[in-house]
Formats: C-alpha cells, sequence, structure tokens
C-alpha cells in the first residue's frame, strides 16, 4: 500500500493514470451527458 501500488489512489497518482477509481474531468463530464441522454430517452 503507497506509492508503488497501482491498486491505490496514491499510487495512481504517482503513476500518472487515472483508470475507473480516478476519472478525468473530460469522463466525468461524458458520464453525465451519457446519464442525462439516457433519462431523457427513458421518458418517452
Amino acid at each position: 500500500m503507497g506509492k508503488g501500488d497501482p491498486r491505490t489512489k496514491r499510487g495512481k497518482i504517482f503513476k500518472g493514470s487515472n483508470g475507473k477509481f480516478r476519472p478525468t474531468l473530460k469522463n466525468i463530464n461524458r458520464d453525465k451527458k451519457d446519464v442525462a441522454a439516457e433519462g431523457a430517452t427513458s421518458s418517452k
């Protein structure tokens, strides 16, 4: 557990990767748009 462990938040920051549990702002915004689009189509 620490900087050398890619499964931890600190390890991902140290390595420079993001992954599923530390998404980038771009991916967060994309997911919000997808959820909004699904909600709009399912209500019809």
